[in-house]
């Protein structure tokens, strides 16, 4: 999905802040850490499309025979049924252009390239998309493809040890991690340390993260709060997910694209588009991606969950 540019690119004004006056390239505050693209498993695809090929849901185990006293006893015959239509998924695209004046890239690059940082921020810009998409796009998103039989409703709004042991119980294979609006991970702290439970925590990537019986509690802002990221009030609800990932564990799978045309970075493609009669430099920058649940005990929510509830300590 495209994102409008004016048409003159990046002004004058903008380029001078990157000019050798400066100590520092442009600091974008509205990135995020994007946990979930780090932690789940990503598998490369060639052929842009990726099929899941299931057992049947009413295919039972082939029967084993076990008989010491009858040693002649036919061995039990048959076979594991498949699904005749697989899931298939189909990368999609999250794309933007980037315009950049020739004059601007050309005298106001000492000591930061212009094109280069016009470049660096619209694909961290790309990946916060990605993120957002990977939770919430309306064909492959996360949240929009738990099985109903992995939704589950808070006790009483607020997010409790409780709770987090019912996802555990629908995600007990192996879970990898929760992932959580940093309100509603601030929200079950408050509710542990009512019970006088505080959570340990552990280091990943050099960041410390609140545990749950060792599961991490991972921050995502994609995971809106009354469908905002960055909600005003104190009150509000979300959803918390427990995810399994990796593809040999039937979890979680990013799919990207191997090896795209003008490959920038994982299935990220930035491609000159040329120069207009207005000295105009463009730049289609896409990224190529989707995701799959390979079994429907991969990932469970808890829905509903209450984030404003305070208590007064004295």
């Amino acid at each position: 999905m495209a994102k409008e540019f004016l048409e003159e690119g990046v002004s004058v004004n903008a380029a001078r802040q990157l000019t050798n006056t400066t100590k520092t390239t442009a600091q974008f505050e509205s990135l995020t850490p994007k946990w979930l693209t780090r932690l789940i498993d990503w598998k490369a695809l060639d052929s842009a499309l990726y099929r899941v090929n299931k057992v049947k849901e009413d295919s039972s185990l082939l029967e084993a025979l076990c008989n010491e006293k009858d040693p002649e006893a036919p061995i039990p015959q048959g076979f594991i049924d498949y699904e005749t239509k697989p899931r298939l998924y189909e990368l999609k695209s999250v794309s933007t252009i980037l315009q950049v004046k020739t004059a601007i890239a050309d005298l106001y690059s000492d000591p930061y390239d212009q094109t280069d940082e016009q470049i660096r921020l619209t694909v961290e810009s790309l990946k916060e998309r990605q993120e957002s998409e990977l939770i919430n796009n309306d064909d492959y998103g996360l949240l929009k493809n738990i099985h109903d039989s992995q939704r589950i409703q808070t006790r009483d709004g607020a997010p409790t040890p409780d709770d987090l042991d019912e996802l555990i119980s629908k995600v007990w294979k192996e879970p990898s991690f929760f992932l959580a609006h940093p309100r509603a991970i601030a929200a079950f702290g408050r509710e542990c340390t009512r019970r006088g439970v505080p959570p340990p925590t552990i280091s990943l990537y050099g960041t410390q993260f609140l545990t749950w019986r060792g599961i991490p509690l991972v921050p995502t802002n994609k995971l809106f709060v009354d469908g905002l990221k960055e909600p005003k009030g104190k009150a509000g609800k979300t959803n918390i997910l427990l995810i399994r990932t990796g593809e040999k564990k039937q979890g979680v799978v990013g799919l990207y694209q191997n090896d795209v045309p003008n490959q920038h970075s994982r299935g990220l493609s930035v491609r000159f588009m040329g120069v207009n009669e207005r000295a105009i430099a463009s730049y289609l920058l896409s990224i190529y991606c989707s995701a799959a649940i390979l079994s429907k005990d991969a990932i469970a929510v808890l829905e509903d969950v209450d984030v404003g509830n305070y208590y007064e300590y004295r």
